[in-house]
C-alpha cells in the first residue's frame, strides 16, 4: 500500500498489518471477529508514514474512523496525526484509495457513532468508561 509507513509498537496491532500486508487484503483480518480497514496517516510531527488498523465501518463509500482507544482518557497517537494530515490512504479488501478525513460533530456525527456501534458494539463501553467525547471522524474519497 505505502511503500515506507511503520509498523504500530503495539504487538497485536502489528501483527494484524503484517497479516494485511502479507496477503495483500484486509479480507480474513478481524478484531472479535468484526471485519476491519487498513488506513496510512503521516505523523503530525515526524511526517512518517503509519499504518492504522480500524474497525470497518462504510456508508455509501466513505468510512468511520473512531478515536476510541478502548476508552482511555487520552486519545490515540493517529488522532493528531489526523487532525494535522487529513489525507489518508485507505485499503478494503484489495482496494485502495485516497481519501479526506473530517472530524464530524453533533447530528452527523450522531449517525456514524451509532454506524460504528452497531459494527463494533464495544465503542459504546469504551465511552462509559472515559469522560471525553471519543472523536469520529469520516473518511471520504478524495477528489
Amino acid at each position: 500500500m505505502t511503500q515506507n509507513a511503520e509498523l504500530s509498537p503495539t504487538d497485536w496491532v502489528r501483527e494484524q498489518t503484517e497479516k494485511i500486508l502479507e496477503n495483500g487484503t484486509t479480507e480474513g483480518v478481524t478484531v472479535m471477529d468484526r471485519p476491519i480497514i487498513l488506513v496510512t496517516t503521516t505523523g503530525a510531527k515526524s511526517g512518517k508514514q503509519r499504518y492504522v488498523p480500524v474497525m470497518r465501518v462504510e456508508h455509501g463509500g466513505s468510512y468511520a474512523m473512531i478515536a476510541s482507544k478502548g476508552g482511555t482518557p487520552e486519545h490515540p497517537a493517529w488522532y493528531h496525526n489526523v487532525v494535522a494530515n487529513p489525507q489518508v490512504q485507505v485499503q478494503d479488501g484489495t482496494q485502495t484509495g485516497t481519501f479526506v478525513a473530517r472530524e464530524v460533530t453533533g447530528d452527523e456525527r450522531q449517525e456514524w457513532w451509532d454506524r460504528s456501534v452497531d459494527a463494533y458494539p464495544p465503542y459504546a463501553e469504551y465511552q462509559e468508561k472515559t469522560s471525553r467525547i471519543i472523536p469520529v471522524f469520516v473518511l471520504e474519497p478524495a477528489s
